[in-house]
């Protein structure tokens, strides 16, 4: 017949190969591709003014960050945002951290908004570290008054640089267990992305985690999970009806109040040595 003169005899051991081949093949263009795949810019939304900072990463490339100073502010936070925005995007949040008593530092990742360079995982992580040495060097901010703050891929950006340097706090809104346990729960491959789960047992500062219970791209469980694995002390806020992008819009209120229940306990000489739920989906 045809078909066996092109594909041969059939046998377990051929299947067997073809999967192992597919598979293979599947995964090396996934672990040179991840970065391209994960990473999805967009064209900025602002334009350089004289209130940005552009900070070199290397000798060729650099980062653009945003300082916004409240006088009455005690604690700062360092904002690593998410995905498909930057720091034009996120401007009206900001605003909204700096009015509810908080200095706030935030910045692009190579490749977003007016940043130079190729966005990838390494270089976020690296990004992250020259926006907290800008912070504590430049800005003598003291890293014993400084929150880490990272919403969806930005929690995995905050986590890894939690596990580097010294910081009061972290914050995760709406952040995932790893990058590739959002496509799928099981694990295929053996790399990941972005792998937050496996940090969190390292750090040892306050953990908020941020979640909707309706979020469409990162379903609850991670936020449920990476809380589950966290070292107390810890506190959570799970949003009824929060989506990926609308718990600063639906929650403020709350959103607000857990970030000055965390801000109080910090003021406090001594941490309270177990778990806090801030809000059980109101």
């Amino acid at each position: 017949m045809a078909s066996k003169w092109l594909i041969g005899e059939f046998s377990w051991w051929r299947l067997l190969k073809s999967i192992l081949f597919v598979y293979v093949t599947v995964a090396i263009y996934i672990f040179f591709r991840a970065d391209q795949m994960i990473f999805q810019p967009q064209a900025p939304s602002y334009e350089i003014t004289s209130e940005f900072i552009q900070i070199p990463v290397t000798n060729q490339e650099f980062i653009t960050a945003l300082y916004l100073p409240n006088p009455q502010a005690q604690w700062t936070i360092l904002y690593s945002h998410g995905n498909a925005e930057d720091l034009g995007d996120i401007r009206p949040f900001l605003n909204q951290l700096r009015a509810w008593g908080f200095n706030i530092f935030a910045y692009d990742y190579r490749g977003y908004g007016q940043s130079s360079g190729v966005p990838g995982e390494t270089h976020a992580y690296r990004d992250a570290l020259v926006a907290y040495t800008y912070l504590t060097q430049t800005l003598k901010i003291p890293p014993n008054r400084i929150i880490l703050y990272g919403r969806s891929l930005g929690g995995g950006v905050a986590t890894h640089l939690a596990t580097e340097v010294e910081a009061a706090a972290l914050v995760l809104e709406s952040t995932f267990t790893s990058a590739f346990q959002v496509v799928s729960p099981i694990p295929i491959f053996p790399f990941d992305k972005f792998t937050n789960l496996s940090k969190l047992p390292q750090i040892q500062i306050p953990i908020l985690i941020i979640h909707g219970d309706a979020d469409e791209v990162i379903p609850f469980a991670h936020g449920q999970a990476l809380y589950a694995a966290a070292n107390a002390p810890k506190f959570h806020l799970w949003v009824q009806g929060g989506t990926h992008n609308n718990i600063s819009l639906i929650a403020r209120e709350p959103l607000q109040a857990a970030l000055q229940t965390l801000k109080m306990t910090l003021d406090q000489s001594s941490v309270i040595p177990l778990p806090i739920a801030l809000g059980r989906l109101f």
